[in-house]
């Protein structure tokens, strides 16, 4: 079983430098070759390709709480990431490209460690009932990718906390996550570490295509040697790519103020307010109407929205109080 194959390990844990890594594999390298990559990133939610941010986790508490927010290409739901993870990345020619061999030999990696996973539906390994692996898949003329994240030691309440929205009125066109009864590796195999889990992932990926292969070691210093993957990076970083891809949806916010009712809703496109409607039965109609176009064409972003209103009410005096009750309140309202 004589193939081209190459094995990629990032010493890197942020994960726009990762996900910039999947795709120059992808686009860049050679499209012949079996390609394993093996990689982990420090704590962040992973959305898919079609995914709204604000739906799938609490974007202020990620903020406040130095948490990365990271979009990647394939499909599929959201994840938390944190040192807990091993993720992994099989890259084939499309004539070759096969997920259950794939699965296989993470399986019989895992089965190295006494852990009996099984597949589950297309894209989970399960444990018992309990899930340790979820996966996401892409294609294109003359390869594909499947890549997916393993349970390791992953901090449960983080994964828990980061991945449950606020229950705002959001109406929405992408992709919700469906949540899983998941499990830690370490729960059945107390021994097992990143580098073990690696090792064994390598040495079941060998067996597997009977060839050893060189490892090759990935850091921040292939960004300068490769422009190419400079550019990926740079996307990936990117906030328009982050928040700005995500498909339209409205948000329906509603409080009542001493001095009148608000039913606010925003028309949220690209991650910018398109569109702004205020029910009210505030008496001052021209403060109402100052409030709506002072949020359109803003970007959906407390960083954004928060100083506009702010100079709005420096710039009348007379609106000042009820200004920033109402800027106080969106504050807490938007994510």
């Amino acid at each position: 079983m004589c193939k081209k194959l190459r094995v990629l390990i990032s010493n890197v844990t942020n994960p726009w430098f990762n996900l910039a890594i999947e795709d120059w594999i992808f686009n860049e390298l050679a499209a012949d070759t079996q390609i394993l990559f093996l990689w982990r990133n420090t704590d962040t939610v992973v959305i898919g390709h079609f995914q709204n941010p604000w739906l799938e986790c609490k974007i202020d508490k990620m903020e406040n709480d130095g948490v990365f927010l990271a979009r990647r290409q394939s499909g599929g739901g959201a994840v938390f990431h944190d040192l807990g993870n091993t993720n992994f990345t099989f890259m084939s020619p499309k004539q070759d490209f096969d997920q259950h061999t794939n699965f296989k030999i993470i399986c019989q990696a895992l089965a190295t460690l006494g852990i009996d996973a099984k597949l589950s539906g297309r894209n989970d390994l399960l444990v018992g009932d309990k899930k340790i692996s979820g996966s996401a898949f892409k294609q294109k003329i003359d390869r594909a990718f499947h890549h997916g994240t393993m349970l390791l030691k992953a901090n449960m309440d983080k994964l828990n906390d980061y991945l449950q929205p606020h229950p705002l009125k959001l109406a929405a066109k992408g992709i919700k996550s469906v949540r899983s009864r998941v499990a830690n590796l370490v729960e059945f195999n107390s021994q097992i570490n990143h580098q073990i889990l690696c090792d064994t992932i390598i040495q079941a990926f060998e067996r597997h295509y009977e060839q050893k292969v060189d490892i090759e070691i990935l850091d921040e210093q292939k960004l300068t040697q490769l422009p190419t993957l400079q550019q990926y990076y740079a996307k990936m970083a990117d906030w328009d790519w982050r928040f700005g891809k995500t498909p339209e949806f409205t948000h329906q916010l509603e409080t009542r103020f001493d001095w009148g009712i608000v039913d606010l809703r925003l028309q949220i496109e690209e991650g910018k307010i398109i569109d702004v409607t205020i029910y009210s039965d505030a008496l001052d109609i021209m403060m109402i109407a100052a409030i709506k176009e002072t949020l359109r064409c803003n970007l959906y972003t407390n960083n954004n929205i928060q100083p506009a209103l702010q100079l709005l009410a420096k710039q009348n005096p007379n609106w000042q109080m009820p200004l920033l009750e109402f800027c106080n309140w969106l504050k807490t309202q938007l994510q």
